[in-house]
């Protein structure tokens, strides 16, 4: 089997969705792209069954990113194992809000990554089969990999700048 560069992918994923396809970049010589939650479930479908074959989900997980106007990144990680390629793709989500289909109709293994990611992040999958903690208690009650919450806890006696001399 040919191996599939960067460019071919882009180019095929242009033809099909065009302007869906934005962000493009290659950190480290992986294609790395942003796609809207409208459309992820389309891109998916056309990664996998195309002739780039992206057979093997590798991973879903989430970035919070506060600062930004839709603070939540899902992220994909696909490889093509016959092709010897793997690609990155990322959707913005609202945090306020965070909704995006799930991945489980066309991989089975979608099913505890996006699990994973709603006990993590809060981003709740539509259509998921069996979406609940998987981790975390479930009266945990806040996501935590959210950055929502101080760092330390500021009751904590033995970080007081008197005991160090300052």
């Amino acid at each position: 089997m040919a191996e599939v560069t960067n460019n071919e992918i882009l180019d095929a994923l242009n033809v099909k969705f065009g302007a869906k396809i934005t962000g493009v970049n290659e950190p480290y010589g992986l294609l790395t792209f942003e796609t809207t939650k409208d459309v992820i479930i389309d891109v998916l479908r056309f990664l996998k069954e195309s002739d780039t074959n992206f057979n093997f989900l590798t991973d879903i997980t989430a970035v919070h990113y506060p600062e930004k106007k839709h603070g939540i990144a899902v992220v994909y990680h696909l490889h093509s194992m016959v092709k010897k390629v793997r690609v990155r793709v990322k959707v913005f989500i609202d945090e306020h809000h965070p909704t995006i289909p799930t991945a489980t109709v066309l991989w089975n293994a979608a099913n505890w990554m996006e699990r994973e990611t709603y006990d993590f992040f809060g981003v709740k999958f539509e259509g998921h089969p069996d979406l609940r903690r998987i981790l975390n208690m479930d009266e945990l009650g806040v996501h935590p990999m959210l950055k929502q919450y101080p760092l330390e806890d500021p009751n904590r006696v033995d970080k007081k700048d008197k005991y160090f001399g300052r």
